[in-house]
């Protein structure tokens, strides 16, 4: 029998249907994997999830394995190299914010030692769980990803408003918004309940 499934999932997409079964909603505590959704998520804006999931392998060649440290170094070169790329999806403005955001990540790990830390505080070290019937329920944005993309932004990030950071949300587990008869729902709450709180990811 086929496990029922999120319906923004399409099933004939294998991508899009291992990413919701193994990824999507799992806490995520590892900076790098943090630092790939922000941008992936960015490099979604105006385009669909599918798309960009067709071009992650992409990006990861085309960003350095997602190490912060290395895009923060790529020049303007690089930059207007990687537009002509087919890999990954060829918007300038985006490209450049990525580069940018890895500096203002890499300024974030300084002060708070990961940028896990950092962010997690934003839901006090817990996964929201959520009890989301239908995908209508499930908002664009919440209180959280308000004052989360607020903060990013004061920090120098772009393309973080609030529908992107509540994507990551979502993404790295911050959130648990799989409707409650999807077959990850339970699952996923398991592993957010084995969370200790707040003090496991720092001061």
């Amino acid at each position: 029998m086929t496990p029922k499934r999120c319906p923004w999932v399409n099933v004939e997409d294998a991508l899009m249907r291992d990413y919701h079964d193994r990824e999507w909603g799992v806490p995520s505590h590892d900076d790098r994997t943090h630092f790939e959704f922000l941008i992936l998520e960015a490099a979604q804006a105006g385009l669909s999830w599918s798309i960009v999931l067709k071009k992650r392998e992409g990006y990861r060649r085309a960003f350095s394995q997602f190490d912060p440290a290395k895009v923060a170094r790529y020049s303007e070169a690089r930059i207007d190299k990687l537009t002509a790329d087919p890999g990954i999806i060829r918007n300038r403005l985006k490209i450049a914010a990525a580069v940018k955001n890895a500096r203002a990540f890499l300024a974030v790990q300084k002060a708070f030692g990961t940028f896990d830390a950092y962010c997690w505080r934003f839901v006090d070290g817990r996964p929201r769980q959520n009890r989301r019937r239908t995908l209508r329920d499930i908002p664009p944005t919440s209180p959280e990803s308000d004052a989360l993309s607020r903060d990013l932004k004061g920090r120098g990030f772009t393309f973080v408003g609030s529908t992107v950071i509540y994507a990551h949300m979502q993404a790295v587990g911050m959130v648990n918004d799989h409707v409650i008869d999807c077959f990850r729902y339970r699952a996923v709450r398991r592993l957010g309940a084995a969370v200790n709180g707040p003090s496991v990811f720092g001061p």
